[in-house]
């Protein structure tokens, strides 16, 4: 890389990963077809790679992306035709003067449309939440289907079929690619957010075994929550859902111990979190709120702030999560919030209460690793030993990862030690 570009591997990446989205959804709007569309993105984000650090960075990539990825649909398109190619590149008009002509064309408003069709595409209602979530990280974030694949723990080639059956059922439903209405923008941005925060779960959710892999997918979805921002910036919903995440990620260095074990929330060292996450997490709420109105990911927010402002776990404003949970509760009712509500609630009332509160949610979280592991806990506190133990032991065959599983094992360890001691005391 010559000196002279003054442009570094990293900015590359980075400004090609931002332009990525802004290129494929104007060119899928021109050519209609979405796996033309992302392999002209591809293939013109490789001719940058060559290109950029030797000539330096164009005056803005997305314009640069689209002409590339025009000349590239253009000549694959004459080809299936079996027409003359395109001269070489080399020859054709001067790529500035018609960049900047494209990008005087991609106008705020235009970009807004082209970006949130993309992102109701990769959210069309027929296809599952795995195929939605699969389909975003390869066409809107430009990730390999090798870097899908291990994310998901799944082969190269079950991923690969998995986004070929969600594009084949995209092409046969015949998406419209006209301007989403304000109707239809305001009923699929809550699909878009959802699917959002699908990816982020899904790299969340992680092992310390699967960090690496799987680590890469919240800071994704932080970033479509930060293009999400930018398209809708006074919409309280997605702040509230971006500081979610920036609120939850923050805590990640702390979330394991040196050997891979899981830290819970109260036993983690703080110091540890991410103090520019949470500012920008906690500022975001600030403003959210203002808008007074609050919708399930602005709450969930507001618990995660409470957390993340307690500067000791005993600090923590219990009273004011049961009250959010409450709320919740009403917003988007559902057992795991009810479940989540039953921890502050044993907190300020105790786990009497909180065992009353979950026992009714047996049938509908019975295959749920966390509700056997919070009634283990609960029960364990009761004096309850022998059905703590059945709990922990329901909760160790339903873990997601080793991790988890030694989480309860540890528990039940101590609350059969406990229990031996005592038989051992009677003798």
């Amino acid at each position: 890389m010559s000196e002279a570009a003054g442009i570094s591997a990293a900015w590359i990446e980075a400004a090609l990963a931002a332009a990525r989205p802004r290129a494929v959804a104007a060119l899928l709007r021109h050519f209609r077809d979405l796996d033309l569309a992302e392999e002209a993105v591809q293939e013109a984000c490789l001719r940058a790679l060559a290109n950029w650090p030797k000539n330096g960075p164009p005056r803005d990539p997305a314009a640069w992306l689209v002409f590339v990825g025009r000349n590239v649909a253009i000549d694959h398109t004459r080809r299936q035709k079996r027409l003359a190619p395109l001269p070489d590149e080399a020859v054709l008009s001067d790529l500035d003067d018609a960049e900047a002509g494209i990008a005087e064309r991609l106008d705020d408003a235009g970009y807004r449309d082209d970006i949130l069709r993309l992102l109701f595409v990769c959210c069309h209602p027929e296809l599952p939440a795995t195929q939605q979530i699969a389909l975003a990280l390869r066409i809107v974030s430009g990730l390999s289907v090798r870097q899908i694949a291990r994310a998901f723990l799944v082969s190269e080639a079950a991923m690969e079929q998995r986004i070929t059956r969600a594009k084949a059922k995209i092409a046969k439903a015949d998406v419209p690619f006209e301007a989403p209405g304000p109707v239809e923008r305001a009923e699929r941005l809550a699909a878009v957010s959802a699917m959002v925060y699908l990816v982020f779960n899904e790299g969340y959710s992680v092992s310390h075994e699967t960090a690496e892999a799987r680590g890469r997918l919240a800071e994704e979805a932080i970033r479509l929550g930060r293009l999400l921002l930018r398209l809708f910036p006074a919409e309280p919903e997605i702040m509230g859902l971006l500081a979610l995440m920036l609120l939850s990620h923050a805590r990640a260095a702390a979330r394991f111990d040196a050997d891979g074990a899981i830290v819970l929330l109260d036993a983690q060292d703080r110091s540890r979190w991410n103090a520019a996450m949470i500012a920008e997490g906690l500022a975001l709420i600030d403003k959210a709120v203002r808008h007074r109105r609050p919708g399930p990911y602005l709450v969930q927010a507001a618990i995660s702030a409470l957390h993340a402002r307690a500067r000791r776990p005993e600090d923590t404003d219990w009273a004011e999560i049961d009250l959010l949970y409450s709320t919740l509760e009403r917003l988007a009712p559902s057992p795991v919030v009810t479940l989540n509500r039953a921890v502050a609630v044993s907190k300020l009332r105790g786990p009497a209460d909180a065992l009353a509160m979950i026992e009714p949610l047996v049938d509908r979280l019975s295959g749920y690793f966390h509700f056997h592991g919070l009634r283990g806990a609960l029960l364990s506190e009761l004096g309850r030993a022998d059905e703590a133990a059945e709990a922990y032991c329901r909760a160790i065959a339903l873990a997601n990862s080793p991790a988890e599983a030694q989480h309860i094992r540890a528990h039940l360890d101590r609350l059969q030690a406990e229990a031996a001691a005592r038989d051992g005391a009677r003798r």
